[in-house]
C-alpha cells in the first residue's frame, strides 16, 4: 500500500517549534497492529489517523497512537489533523468535527489560529504523592492533583524550567503523565509534561494536558481566558478558555513534510 503522510509542527508559529505530529488521512481503517507499527516507525510522540464520516468533508473519526500504544485524547495531533483538513483537503471549510474515544471534538479557524473544543478534566488533590514527586522531579512542589495525569504545582516558573526528572521514578507513579506547572512570568501559566510510561520522556507541547491545567489555573487566577506557554526545548504558546463543561485550546501550526509511506 501507498499511504500519504504529513508531518506538521503543532502549537508552532514557524518550523521546528511546537510539537511535531504525523498525520495520515485514510479512506478506511487499517488494522490496529499496522497503525501501531507505523507510529513506532515514525518515532514521534503521536501519529494521528482519520477516516471520513458522512459526506467525507465535514466529520471524521480520529485515532492517535504513540510509539507504544493508542491514547484516548491528543491535542497537538488533533490540531495538526485539523490544519491539514482546513488548509489543504477542504480549505473552503471554517471548522471540522472529529469523533474520538473522548467524544466529539470540534476545531474552528480563528484567523491564523485553530481553536479546539476539548473535554474539561479537572483534577482532585492527592497530597500523599508530594514526597515521591519531589524525589522524582528534584524540587519540592506546593501541591499535587490527579485527573488522567498527575498535576504538580510549583511556586515559580524557574522551578519548572530547571526540573531534571528521574524518568524511571516518574514511570512508577499513578496517572498517564506528570504535568509540572506554575504561574508564568510573562503569561498566565507555564508547564512541562512528562509521559515516560508511554515512551515519551518529555512532550514538547501537550494540548490534552490543558484539559486539566486550564480548569486549575482558571480557578486559581480567577480568569476565563488564559495565555499559556509550555517550557520544553521547542516551546509552544496556547490560547486557552475555561468554559462550563469544556475547554477551548488555541494554537497555530506549520507543515514541514509530506510524502508516501509504503507498507
Amino acid at each position: 500500500m501507498r499511504l500519504p503522510i504529513h508531518q506538521i509542527d503543532a502549537f508552532a508559529e514557524r518550523p521546528f517549534q511546537g510539537n511535531p505530529a504525523a498525520v495520515m488521512p485514510l479512506e478506511n481503517w487499517l488494522p490496529d497492529g499496522l497503525m501501531q507499527s507505523i507510529a513506532m516507525e515514525n518515532q514521534l510522540s503521536e501519529t494521528a489517523f482519520f477516516v471520513p464520516l458522512n459526506d467525507g468533508n465535514n466529520e471524521f473519526h480520529i485515532r492517535w497512537f504513540t510509539p507504544a500504544n493508542e491514547v484516548d485524547l491528543c491535542g497537538h495531533a488533533t490540531l495538526a489533523s485539523a490544519w491539514l483538513i482546513l488548509n489543504e483537503l477542504h480549505p473552503e471549510r471554517l471548522s471540522v468535527k472529529f469523533q474520538s474515544q473522548s467524544g466529539p471534538l470540534e476545531v474552528t479557524k480563528d484567523g491564523e489560529w485553530l481553536v479546539m473544543d476539548f473535554p474539561r478534566r479537572p483534577a482532585s488533590p492527592v497530597p500523599e504523592y508530594i514526597p515521591a514527586l519531589a524525589a522524582a522531579l528534584g524540587a519540592e512542589p506546593k501541591e499535587a492533583l490527579l485527573s488522567r495525569d498527575l498535576v504538580v504545582v510549583f511556586e515559580t516558573e524557574e522551578q519548572v524550567r530547571l526540573i531534571n526528572p528521574d524518568f524511571k521514578a516518574l514511570a512508577g507513579l499513578p496517572g498517564f503523565g506528570v504535568l509540572a506547572t506554575a504561574k508564568g512570568n510573562k503569561c498566565d501559566f507555564v508547564s512541562r509534561c512528562f509521559f515516560p510510561q508511554d515512551g515519551i520522556p518529555e512532550d514538547p507541547v501537550t494540548g490534552s494536558a490543558h484539559s486539566t491545567l486550564i480548569p486549575y489555573w482558571s480557578e486559581h487566577l480567577n480568569k476565563e481566558y488564559l495565555d499559556a506557554f509550555q517550557l520544553s526545548e521547542r516551546g509552544g504558546r496556547l490560547r486557552c478558555r475555561d468554559c462550563q463543561n469544556r475547554v477551548l485550546i488555541g494554537g497555530k501550526a506549520v507543515k514541514i513534510l509530506e510524502g508516501i509511506m509504503f507498507v
